[in-house]
């Protein structure tokens, strides 16, 4: 795996694909700049050696053209304030104003393209929008896990143009080697949390990480199809009524394997979806008509904590309740104090995926395990099995 560490960037211009797909309020102001954080050591580390860095990115989703709402001069505050460094921001991401500010960029500068998705040509994954862009740097870095898992022009294509220059930057590198703990090198026991709406979304991570775990605890909405499978009953909660077999498939491939299935023992149900429902807590397979399953309960809580303090190795994706409603938060909130505190005693803890990287955040358990995701679909790709474009681009 070639990183920035197997180059010296000494009077070179390096072309970095980041990921500052940030979000912003209504006045277009930064909320979160975790992303731009994460960039930061690879962008100093180029610095450091004597280079320059020219940054191309996306940032949300134009519907063709220019769109000013999209445009990165409204990060570009927020990108220097972080960086510690005065961007100089360019007008567009190829043509004369970006070629020129590209040419007479300084060692210790940093240039700022204009949004990659300004142009169709990126999400194509055009050929000569790649060359073009190509022809602004030296060396190529990719650090945009989160874009990984597309063939686009600036993430993929780009990277023929740079056939003995072109490199992984430190965040990329720390997102390979996590998945890579759990997939392959991790310390036994390794145990993969899985929680969310459906099981149909799981399946391709539940093929391919169980040869690779000892315990696969099962959370969130996707629990009761597994229950309806098996003859319990769920009343009105989430199911699909499509997936039954595939449900009692997975239970017999994990038996195969010789791995450790865990089902909600307990859980929290409502009689609606609301913070104000009516609750009560059941034997996971004993809904009654007109409630809904919503949280995990203590038994589960205490179960699932259990098997987590043996694990060496853990892999959270998906909360275990309607975490987003402070009522149905506690089964989550209880999974993430049982992570930290594995973590704190030397588990390696990787969190990915959406639902679960808010509630981290949200709660203050970023700090607490060993990494924190910032490719979502990316992440889910590689747990998938998948080659992601982005990765196969540096190390073909």
């Amino acid at each position: 795996m070639k990183t920035i560490d197997d180059f010296n960037f000494q009077n070179k211009k390096a072309l970095i694909r980041v990921d500052f797909n940030v979000p912003q309020d209504d006045q277009l102001n930064v909320t979160d700049d975790t992303r731009i954080q994460a960039a930061k050591p690879t962008i100093d580390k180029i610095l450091k050696d004597g280079g320059s860095a020219i940054l191309m990115t996306h940032l949300g989703r134009p519907k063709g053209g220019v769109e000013d709402k999209f445009s990165l001069k409204h990060i570009a505050s927020k990108v220097s304030e972080v960086l510690g460094v005065e961007i100089q921001v360019a007008e567009d991401v190829i043509g004369e104003d970006a070629k020129s500010k590209a040419v007479n960029l300084k060692p210790g500068e940093i240039l700022l393209l204009e949004n990659v998705r300004f142009h169709a040509e990126e999400e194509k994954g055009d050929k000569e929008f790649a060359k073009e862009l190509a022809s602004l740097g030296d060396i190529y870095v990719n650090d945009a896990f989160g874009t990984a898992h597309r063939a686009h022009a600036s993430t993929a294509i780009i990277a023929e143009f740079f056939p003995n220059a072109k490199c992984f930057g430190y965040l990329m590198k720390q997102e390979l080697e996590a998945i890579d703990k759990v997939l392959k090198t991790g310390d036994g026991p390794v145990t993969a949390i899985l929680g969310g709406a459906k099981v149909s979304s799981k399946i391709t991570i539940i093929d391919n990480i169980l040869p690779a775990v000892d315990n696969l605890i099962i959370g969130g909405g996707m629990t009761y199809t597994f229950i309806k499978a098996q003859g319990g009953d769920i009343g009105n909660s989430l199911v699909e009524d499509d997936k039954l077999d595939l449900a009692m498939d997975i239970i017999k491939a994990c038996d195969e394997h010789d791995v450790n299935l865990y089902l909600p023992l307990d859980n929290v149900i409502a009689d609606k979806f609301s913070n104000d429902a009516n609750t009560k807590i059941v034997a996971v397979n004993e809904i009654p008509d007109g409630w809904m399953g919503m949280d995990v309960g203590p038994e589960t809580n205490l179960e699932f904590a259990e098997v987590i303090a043996e694990s060496k190795t853990i892999l959270w994706n998906g909360p275990l309740g309607v975490f987003e409603m402070d009522k149905f938060a506690k089964g989550t909130i209880s999974l993430g104090e049982a992570i930290a505190k594995a973590t704190e005693k030397g588990a390696f803890s990787l969190v990915g995926g959406g639902d679960s990287v808010a509630f981290v955040k949200q709660y203050n358990y970023d700090e607490k395990v060993s990494y924190v995701s910032t490719g979502g679909g990316a992440m889910l790709e590689s747990l998938e099995g998948k080659e992601l474009p982005g990765v196969a681009a540096i190390m073909n």
